[in-house]
């Protein structure tokens, strides 16, 4: 070999040269595995109200009970690692250990890093090979407390298209976008029971949410739409069916009718297990499905690309619930700064997350 190389000083170039482009072919194709989920799948989407979830840091809010947490956590920084370590647990359990692959979220402290640091956590929690969490979809609506609705995601997103409809609404657009099929999903927290008590702060979300699909659905009558949030009120309350036109009637859904109607994925449920103590918030012992999956025409029929699985919705169960007593089964709340608890007897949220599976054909 070093004799033919003696003799052909300009053959040792080109087979070095050959062989230096051998290996970088090489490298190059092993490092350029898909990191994006394929244009046809299986996606699980969850949406879950996190309780009052701020971050590590003093952001200084003035108003109760925002100035509490955002002390709280932020002077005691294993109450924070607690908070992201049981939420992390819930979550990245779901969807065979993957965790969702679009996950929406309410009460994320707003100009906060809770989003991004539950976002890193589940990364490092979820099943080797897993694409990673990528995109946090989030914006201030500046309301009455310093929370937020939030969109997390390993799937592509339109990021110049995320908007918030109304003014100081909780109620965040954001679209994710696979293979040139757009998802839009509206992200929402409606008004509470305390504040609004007669209920018309909620009929307003309904129907600025309504008005959005409307213009929606105006444009394309298959467009893929859902909505998730915690609306504060049951399937059959006034907001829900005759502000927001969601119902559990698919026929009436799928029949195109004028006005066009909405998909409630719990509303048939509800109306079957009313009073039995089935829902995802518990107050005072009496069950409240307040979290809602509702989907448009073009999702039940899969003309827009993307289709719901409705028959796959589901309340999850998971380990942080009262283990005894009238309450038994209830998702138990991580709590106060007041309740002296420790850390490790705390649960996550007071409400419990729901699911669905979609599929993109």
């Amino acid at each position: 070999m070093f004799s033919l190389f003696r003799k052909y000083p300009g053959q040792r170039s080109r087979l070095c040269l050959r062989f230096g482009l051998i290996m970088l072919l090489v490298v190059a194709v092993g490092c350029n595995k898909p990191t994006t989920p394929p244009i046809s799948g299986d996606y699980l989407f969850c949406f879950w109200n996190v309780e009052n979830f701020f971050d590590n840091k003093i952001n200084g809010w003035h108003n109760e009970p925002d100035k509490e947490f955002d002390r709280w956590f932020a002077n005691e920084p294993a109450v924070f690692e607690q908070k992201v370590k049981n939420l992390t647990e819930v979550l990245a359990a779901l969807n065979n250990g993957r965790g969702p692959d679009i996950l929406a979220l309410a009460e994320v402290e707003t100009d906060s890093t809770a989003a991004e640091a539950l976002r890193d956590s589940l990364n490092r929690a979820i099943t080797l090979g897993t694409p990673p969490y990528r995109h946090i979809v989030m914006k201030n609506p500046h309301g009455g407390r310093n929370i937020a609705t939030a969109i997390l995601t390993r799937l592509p997103v339109v990021a110049d298209r995320t908007r918030l409809i109304g003014k100081r609404h909780r109620i965040l657009e954001g679209h994710i976008d696979v293979g040139g099929r757009d998802l839009a999903v509206l992200a929402t927290h409606w008004a509470s029971r305390v504040s609004d008590k007669n209920g018309e702060g909620r009929a307003k979300y309904a129907e600025q949410i309504y008005g959005r699909f409307r213009a929606m659905y105006t444009a394309n009558p298959n467009v893929a739409l859902l909505i998730c949030g915690d609306f504060n009120d049951n399937p059959d309350d006034p907001s829900v069916v005759e502000h927001l036109h969601a119902i559990g009637d698919l026929e009436r859904v799928q029949a195109d009718g004028d006005p066009p109607l909405l998909y409630d994925l719990f509303a048939k449920q509800w109306a079957e297990k009313k009073n039995t103590g089935f829902g995802t918030h518990f107050y005072h012992g009496k069950a409240f499905l307040f979290d809602h999956l509702v989907v448009s025409p073009g999702m039940v029929n899969g003309r827009g690309g993307w289709q719901c699985l409705t028959e796959t919705a589901a309340i999850v169960q998971h380990r942080f619930v009262v283990s005894r007593g009238r309450n038994k089964g209830h998702p138990l709340a991580f709590g106060t700064e007041k309740e002296k608890v420790p850390l490790a007897e705390r649960g996550v949220s007071d409400h419990l997350p729901v699911t669905v599976r979609l599929q993109l054909r």
